[in-house]
């Protein structure tokens, strides 16, 4: 064979690094990190210039710190702020103590008192991976611990899907490609829109971002693309989308006013429901109103979307005149009754009688990130191994605060009959709660009936200001890594940047000296250096390489050149497009094979807030006159999540340090809100600041405040405490989608909006705890 190094890229100037969003280069002069994108982005990703300021920004966490009430009552239960009394403690105590901890609960409760769920994205590196170290970690040391399932981003859709059409994954990521848009599609209609700012982001890194310019070439080829979403940037400019606007929460009957149209005018494709899906006829009879009388017809549906009815009859029409496909965005079902747009989403799809079709039928979440659209890898990335779990309890994740406050409650998971546990010990390495969850007074209340909170981090975000122990974590610029995604085509070699910041060590480090002192060392390290764990992870892909005649380099050559290519499988349309072809020899992974458009499975859960086949569930949470609009919670577009939120690219789109909040100009002028006003955003479970931006890219009665901001409390000892920074999870209901999924109903609430004309002081969010620059 060749020699594998051969076909290798030329060394990137700079130090080759990975984020999740996007593949760099940088340079380090000891004050500034200077970022080049990688020179194959067509479209580097802004989010990078976060980058620049942060490794020696004054919030990151640089040395050991102990609440002091913990150092000084022990562990347990007590009324946990946010007031500054941490204090340094050196590395070998905390260490002792913090190994104390976990054996004294692992002794006397066992694992299952253990909450090791650690939510959160991290870094992207595969190693360096904070939920598969901390998991592996309590594998090895406790045999086990309490944990968490699905995300915060698809908690409803990922339990659907498989009991409709399929796994998540496979239907998200390996169905229609933006290459099948460009050569086949003539009408996208997206419920949520695709925006470009989530397509930034793809867990494992990306290396080029196509969206932009592959729905450009798609439109310039004449696809139509729609966006049905209260936002009207959901959709790039690129796409020359149509907007329509549709009131929040609605779009389930949209897609029920779109099915009756279908029905009614004969344009459904008969041979592919009987040929293809189950229960059609019974559905039927629900779109017609046969039992209860209601038809779910275009003018039924325009009085809840506020959609003509000739506007949905022409989209129906639409649909049925040319290649079509139908998205749904994560937001759909980040709220009440989520499942349900998912489903029907499917089911209108499978009515066009196009599913399977190249660029046609249905794909959820395409364009919900970087992920989806693109062709997956033909061979493993690597990926760490986290042993076995022996603890059989978990909650879905976005039910931590239920869990908490109400241990040995029956709850119900997608037929199951569960009970929540006691939990002891929390530890977080790698996430945010206080940014992924929901009404964050009831989570301070939650957190504080456990023993202990450890917190693993890089900055003082919320939960390492809350946490009793907090470890300083290196950030992914100051180790070495592999970064990695299963749709992106390249391997990249994360190499070291720059030094730790103060006292700041590997998780891999930390868990390690807890695990020696816990007694097993060898067991968790199995020996290795973190180095010798990078070989020992690139070694599958390696072969794999190898064995498909692909140039297969030894590690060193593949870390001094920065990168290797990695093989794409083909753009085949995954198992709906083998469905479609043959049926009966290809079936769906469903109950009974086949497109369920009536599941008999749900139906015999007996759930009435998800019933046997897609229905329209109105939330139960309306405007009023209390709280008469319709807040919407999406992602930030300057970070991920609440990642590197001191960043220089995210400060940049604050407005005096404050999180900018959209509203229509028909809101605000009733308000006497002016541009750039701070207001208060408020309803019953909290209240806080922004700065308001008067925008028609927003619906009347809809405002707009994305999540991200750290919480910052103007009181940090008080319960219900205004955040000064914009932080919308104070406002947010936290409330399972429904007994099936019990997803987060994150996106979207009802409040009030205010001009606020007290004082304010400055936010803080970044600020350290005043002994944080102190040596124990």
């Amino acid at each position: 064979m060749d020699d594998p190094t051969s076909t290798l890229p030329a060394p990137l100037p700079g130090t080759p690094h990975a984020a999740h969003w996007g593949s760099f280069s940088a340079r380090w002069d000891g004050e500034r990190l200077a970022v080049t994108p990688h020179p194959d982005d067509p479209a580097p990703s802004p989010i990078l210039g976060n980058f620049t300021d942060a490794l020696r920004h004054k919030a990151r966490v640089q040395r050991p710190m102990v609440r002091r009430g913990w150092l000084e009552n022990g562990p347990g239960p007590r009324r946990r702020d946010f007031t500054d009394d941490l204090i340094p403690v050196a590395w070998d105590e905390v260490l002792d103590r913090l190994a104390g901890e976990i054996r004294r609960v692992t002794d006397g409760f066992g694992p299952a008192a253990i909450y090791g769920g650690s939510y959160g994205w991290a870094s992207a590196g595969r190693f360096h991976h904070a939920q598969s170290q901390i998991h592996r970690f309590f594998n090895t040391a406790c045999g086990g611990y309490v944990r968490s399932i699905n995300s915060y981003s698809a908690g409803a859709s990922s339990v659907i899907l498989p009991h409709v059409l399929g796994p998540f994954e496979v239907l998200s990521r390996r169905n229609v490609t933006w290459d099948q848009i460009g050569e086949h599609t003539d009408f996208v209609l997206a419920f949520g829109g695709m925006p470009l700012k989530n397509q930034m982001i793809a867990s494992g890194g990306i290396t080029r971002h196509i969206e932009a310019q592959a729905m450009a070439r798609a439109a310039a080829r004449g696809t139509v693309f729609c966006s049905v979403s209260p936002l009207r940037d959901d959709m790039p400019g690129e796409a020359r989308p149509r907007w329509l606007p549709i009131r929040p929460g609605t779009d389930v009957a949209l897609m029920l006013g779109l099915a009756h149209t279908l029905l009614s005018e004969g344009l459904h494709d008969r041979d592919f429901l009987t040929r293809c899906c189950v229960g059609f006829e019974a559905f039927a009879a629900y779109l017609l109103g046969t039992e209860d009388g209601v038809a779910k017809d275009a003018a039924w549906a325009a009085g809840l979307t506020g959609i003509a009815a000739e506007t949905t009859r022409e989209l129906a029409r639409r649909l049925v005149s040319g290649r079509s496909l139908i998205t749904v965005a994560h937001a759909l079902q980040r709220a009440q009754y989520g499942e349900q747009p998912v489903w029907m989403a499917a089911v209108l799809a499978a009515m066009t009688g196009q599913i399977g079709l190249p660029g046609g039928g249905y794909n959820y979440a395409l364009g919900a990130m970087g992920h989806t659209g693109r062709q997956v890898n033909a061979v493993p990335i690597p990926t760490m191994p986290q042993g076995r779990n022996g603890v059989s309890d978990f909650i879905p994740v976005a039910r931590i605060s239920d869990m908490l406050l109400n241990p040995g409650q029956a709850f119900e998971y997608n037929g199951q009959h569960l009970s929540y546990p006691k939990i002891r010990l929390v530890y977080w390495a790698g996430g945010n709660p206080f940014h992924h969850h929901q009404d964050l007074n009831r989570l301070r209340r939650a957190f504080s009936q456990v023993d202990t909170i450890v917190c693993h981090e890089t900055g003082w975000t919320p939960m390492a200001r809350f946490a009793d122990i907090v470890m300083p974590a290196t950030m992914t610029l100051e180790r070495d890594d592999i970064g990695a995604a299963a749709t992106d085509p390249r391997l990249i070699a994360m190499r070291k940047v720059a030094p730790p910041i103060g006292e700041a060590r590997d998780d891999f480090a930390i868990f390690a000296a807890l695990a020696a002192r816990l007694g097993c060392e060898q067991a968790f390290t199995e020996g290795r250096t973190a180095r010798q764990w990078l070989e020992h992870l690139y070694e599958p892909t390696r072969r794999a390489l190898e064995e498909k005649g692909w140039p297969a380099p030894p590690f060193e050559a593949f870390w001094q050149a920065g990168e290797i290519p990695l093989p794409s499988a083909p753009d085949d349309g995954g198992i709906l497009r083998a469905f479609r072809d043959d049926p009966e020899r290809n079936a769906l992974p469903t109950p009974s094979g086949r497109i369920e458009i009536v599941s008999q499975t749900i139906a015999g859960f007996g759930y009435e807030d998800c019933p046997g086949h897609p229905a329209w569930l109105p939330s139960t949470e309306q405007p009023d006159d209390a709280a008469p609009l319709t807040l919407i919670a999406n992602q930030p577009a300057t970070r991920l999540h609440s990642q590197l939120d001191f960043g220089a690219y995210s400060q940049s789109s604050k407005r005096r340090g404050r999180e900018v909040i959209r509203i229509n100009p028909g809101d605000a002028a009733p308000r006497g809100i002016a541009d750039g006003d701070l207001v208060r955003l408020f309803n019953s479970r909290g209240a806080c600041l922004a700065a308001a931006c008067l925008s028609d890219d927003v619906m009347p009665g809809v405002v707009h405040l994305p999540t991200g901001a750290w919480y910052d409390p103007e009181d940090p000892g008080a319960e219900q405490s205004l955040c000064l920074h914009g932080n919308p999870n104070v406002v947010t209901r936290d409330i399972g989608t429904s007994r099936l999924a019990q997803g987060s109903c994150g996106q979207v609430t009802t409040v009030q909006c205010e001009r606020f004309a007290g004082p304010a002081r400055p936010v803080r969010a970044h600020e350290p705890p005043a002994r944080a620059t102190e040596t124990p």
